[in-house]
């Protein structure tokens, strides 16, 4: 239990005890003011004499409060001493603002690990959505620069009050496949739509992942051994892909669009929706709903509802692409 957590409760216990003596006061014949006042001064035990004289029915109920009043504020008093001393006020503070962060959060990536693949992955989403950053150890999240949460990561709870419900999707990147396989498990139980992106560092894992709901599945090991052995053999080739890709201060840059229902462009082709006329960008690719790629698509090439357009032009030829196809 936090110190946050205890201080509340302490003083919800001593705000209830305050009123149960108010009111006891009161059913002895004190006035609303002098009945406060009776009991705040008892609570406290600053030895001020009565307001008015105690019958014996008052004296007993004066020492069940002392009794159980003095108790509770001692025990609050203490939480909060120990909160100050140890510094930890400004964390409970900034936690609660934080959690309200996270509360006010919508389409948002949750990451799941803060260790080496969780930072190149919050590095490489940048400005792009906002992120959530999850991991067992909150000594280890204290350099995350975006909002935090510490705990076990396949619990509901913590993906809950990650804002799971309200997220765009989910990144796995845990230092192990079972772990990766329990979020995995709990996030697709929770959200069945979530697009989910997981880890894994054994291959025969792959199909488990996939079989516990990750949309995608990704082998950090394999990826740079394929992206060191493409500079290897199309050096120009790659390094163009990476800069097209990842550097948003080059004019031109890849993007996906997706394509929904009711589009202007839908059930037309792509001659006849006039893409690179009405916005300039070019489409290099097309991914139907069966997850089937058509590169290089001929301008005879049927769009549908739920293709994706992956096209290559300015940012504002792909902005004009995403107006286009209202996306």
């Amino acid at each position: 239990m936090t110190d946050w957590r205890r201080l509340r409760i302490a003083l919800f216990v001593l705000a209830g005890i305050m009123i149960v003596g108010t009111i006891g006061y009161l059913i002895l014949g004190f006035p609303l003011l002098d009945a406060v006042y009776q009991a705040v001064t008892t609570l406290t035990t600053v030895g001020f004499r009565e307001v008015h004289p105690l019958s014996d029915a008052g004296k007993i109920f004066t020492i069940v409060l002392i009794l159980f009043g003095v108790g509770t504020a001692l025990y609050a008093l203490g939480v909060l001493i120990q909160t100050l001393v140890e510094g930890d006020l400004r964390g409970v503070f900034g936690r609660r603002r934080m959690d309200r962060k996270i509360a006010e959060m919508h389409d948002h990536v949750i990451v799941c690990g803060w260790g080496r693949v969780g930072h190149a992955i919050v590095k490489e989403i940048g400005g792009s959505a906002p992120v959530v950053v999850l991991d067992l150890d909150a000594a280890r999240l204290a350099d995350s620069p975006h909002p935090w949460l510490a705990g076990d990561v396949s619990e509901d709870a913590v993906l809950l009050g990650a804002g799971i419900m309200r997220a765009r999707a989910l990144v796995a990147a845990l230092d192990t496949d079972a772990g990766n396989l329990f979020v995995t498990l709990s996030a697709r139980a929770l959200r069945p739509d979530l697009f989910i992106v997981a880890r894994v560092r054994v291959e025969d894992s792959v199909e488990k992942l996939m079989r516990a709901g990750a949309d995608r599945v990704v082998n950090p090991q394999s990826i740079g051994g394929s992206r060191m052995a493409a500079f290897v053999l199309q050096p120009h080739v790659t390094e163009f892909l990476d800069v097209v890709m990842h550097d948003r201060d080059i004019e031109f840059r890849l993007e996906e669009v997706a394509v929904p229902a009711g589009s202007v462009v839908a059930e037309r082709t792509l001659r006849d929706a006039q893409i690179r006329d009405l916005t300039g960008a070019l489409v290099l690719a097309l991914r139907n709903r069966a997850g089937e790629f058509v590169s290089n698509p001929a301008p005879e090439q049927m769009i549908t509802a739920g293709d994706v357009l992956i096209a290559i032009g300015t940012s504002a030829e792909l902005t004009a692409l995403g107006g286009l196809v209202g996306s």
